[in-house]
């Protein structure tokens, strides 16, 4: 399981995962957080989490990566639900699948997180797989017109060892906080495609990532020999 099922234990977890350790009074318009199970990256995401919670946000894209299914393009729903409840969810006109985005843990993990610190937002929930250059920056065009909060689902790189994971995730962090277009196909990270679509939404909006915390799983395990990265960031 990514998260518990039981609500009063995911509360009660999600009250420790959110972290108040960095304030920050700018506007913001989106974070990019990890999609591991809570043990692993949710004190990663927690932290990004806390900046937004108590914040006035009506509406929030969640862009996240496919796993599981593979297509050309991006899906949404109609209804999703956690332990939490029933998820708000924002009327639109992309192509639903209700069977993809309830599979899909990049997405699911991040429901609870959003129920808790902005129980009263309606999402719109985004599924990516391939996408060509055009596709994302169709896609960053429509949804820059919207008022929307964007969260993007991404953990880093995979399963290598740890001084090496390190190495790959601050070359990663460096090409997302420079919105490195030329060198984004560098980017060691599962969630590339929502990565392509923030890309071209921050180049519309002048936005720049900035990184909030970074960790990998041999930071919580101790097991080193293989890892995978987790860094959260906020726009």
């Amino acid at each position: 399981m990514w998260y518990p099922e039981n609500q009063t234990e995911l509360n009660e977890l999600l009250e420790k995962l959110i972290i108040h350790s960095t304030k920050h009074n700018k506007k913001l318009h989106g974070l990019i957080v990890p999609h591991a199970g809570y043990e692993y990256s949710g004190e990663v995401a927690g932290k990004a989490y806390s900046l937004i919670e108590n914040k006035k946000i009506d509406k929030i894209a969640l862009l996240a990566p496919s796993h599981y299914a593979n297509f050309s393009g991006v899906v949404s729903c109609d209804k999703l639900t956690t332990p939490l409840g029933n998820v708000r969810i924002l009327e639109n006109d992309f192509p639903k699948s209700d069977s993809i985005l309830r599979r899909e843990h990049s997405l699911d993990v991040q429901l609870p997180f959003i129920q808790k610190v902005q129980p009263n937002a309606k999402l719109l929930p985004l599924v990516l797989s391939e996408l060509t250059l055009k596709q994302a920056q169709d896609l960053a065009e429509k949804l820059s017109t919207k008022d929307l909060f964007f969260i993007i689902s991404s953990d880093l790189s995979h399963f290598n060892n740890y001084e090496k994971a390190k190495e790959l995730d601050m070359e990663t962090i460096e090409l997302i906080e420079d919105l490195d277009f030329k060198n984004f196909n560098s980017i060691d990270a599962c969630g590339k495609f929502p990565l392509l679509v923030l890309f071209y939404l921050c180049k519309i909006k002048g936005w720049k990532p900035k990184l909030l915390e970074y960790k990998n799983s041999g930071d919580v395990t101790g097991n080193k020999s293989s890892v995978v990265g987790y860094a959260s960031f906020f726009f």
